[in-house]
């Protein structure tokens, strides 16, 4: 039968408890932000999702949010466990945590690598896009993205307005006339796209690229940054759980 002595005899452990709530409390915050920052960024950037090529983006926004989702709950376990001192809950608790930290440095490495080639995919893929997709009866919801992202970041075109005018859609008769789509307009209202005049459509240096390329990389930069930040954190404590452990190990005996 196993004897432990009482916490008065071995202060290390009391210490160590006190360490662990105050990581659960960082651990707590820092999953709020990973859920936070994942949310926010299928939010922002959901209207936009048809005109990217790659899902990595999106991916690495639903695994922070599985990761933080996953933090809540781990986080209310490894309070009952060090509240009632029990190693089995503390191994599991370690184990969730060490979970938890794969699955945050992979959406941070995927958003670090997705980052890389940013660039290059939206130079490749959102011409061919607007040429090819838009306003095709079949790609709706391109359609609607590429409206999405003209009103939004107030451009026109994929490098610059002229870009239309190799678009299937404009050279088709459902165009009507419009030499651009009436979401290039500043002020939209039917068949505005006919007229091209700088004070009716948005002119904008480096065309829709630049911008939303900026916005992604900002997206992509915060996410990462959370992402590895908050595993760095759980570094940190899955030492404290190890330490618990093993002292609670040669508490009792």
């Amino acid at each position: 039968m196993a004897h432990c002595k009482s916490e008065q005899d071995d202060w290390l452990v009391v210490y160590l408890k006190y360490l662990l709530f105050v990581f659960n409390f960082f651990f707590w915050a820092g999953g709020a932000a990973v859920l936070a920052v994942g949310v926010w960024t299928l939010a922002e950037k959901s209207g936009y999702l048809s005109v990217l090529a790659s899902s990595t983006f999106a991916a690495s926004a639903y695994i922070l949010i599985s990761a933080g989702t996953l933090v809540t709950v781990t986080g209310f376990l490894g309070c009952g466990a060090i509240v009632r001192e029990q190693r089995g809950c503390l191994s599991l608790y370690f184990c969730l945590l060490f979970v938890i930290f794969l699955v945050e440095l992979v959406a941070g490495v995927l958003a670090h690598m997705y980052y890389q080639r940013l660039s290059d995919e939206l130079k490749q893929h959102l011409n061919h896009t607007l040429v090819e997709n838009y306003g095709q009866p079949r790609a709706a919801e391109i359609t609607a993205s590429v409206d999405h992202l003209q009103q939004d970041f107030k451009c026109c075109g994929s490098n610059s307005s002229a870009d239309w005018q190799h678009s299937t859609y404009i050279r088709s008769q459902e165009a009507q006339g419009r030499r651009v789509p009436d979401s290039c307009c500043k002020t939209v209202v039917a068949r505005c796209g006919q007229r091209v005049h700088p004070s009716n459509i948005y002119k904008v240096e480096g065309g829709c690229i630049t911008k939303l390329e900026q916005f992604l990389a900002d997206h992509l930069l915060l996410m990462g940054a959370v992402g590895i930040g908050v595993a760095c954190l759980q570094i940190c404590g899955m030492i404290l759980t190890c330490c618990l452990h093993q002292r609670l190990q040669r508490h009792c005996y």
